[in-house]
């Protein structure tokens, strides 16, 4: 039976990112993106926004840490993946996050020229050929 996990995301960066190391070294970071629905008009005009969570990992954790910022647009193409912790007080929860295995800058911060944001697209391609080679490597082994 086929499935598809497939996720994509258009909306704008709700946070600063914070590039952490694993510790094997790996880079990863995480953000939220905001999304808003609107309808109804005039008086009746209603939104509703709703927060992704998105986790990035490798050279495209790098990247988005050094062009994201808090408000910039972002089109995010990933998996969605929820995994389980134990809170401060023992409780566990779970949480639901988009895992990126591509992410697009768009609407360019005005610090960053045209050279900046092209090695960026380079670096994210880059890594979403890695995670594709991956993932295509994965469903190759068989599974426990």
């Amino acid at each position: 039976m086929a499935a598809l996990n497939k996720v994509l995301v258009l909306g704008n960066v709700g946070n600063e990112l914070e590039v952490r190391q694993t510790q094997s070294g790996r880079a990863v970071a995480n953000f939220s993106v905001a999304t808003t629905d609107a309808w109804g008009e005039g008086e009746d005009r209603q939104e509703r926004t709703e927060w992704h969570q998105v986790v990035v990992w490798g050279k495209l954790a790098e990247t988005c840490g050094q062009y994201l910022t808090k408000g910039r647009q972002v089109l995010v193409e990933g998996r969605l993946q929820t995994r389980s912790y134990e809170d401060h007080d023992g409780h566990k929860r779970f949480v639901t996050e988009i895992v990126a295995q591509q992410v697009q800058f768009l609407g360019g911060r005005p610090e960053h020229g045209p050279a900046e944001q092209e090695e960026a697209r380079e670096l994210a391609e880059g890594e979403a050929e890695y995670q594709r080679a991956w993932a295509a490597r994965q469903a190759g082994r068989p599974r426990d």
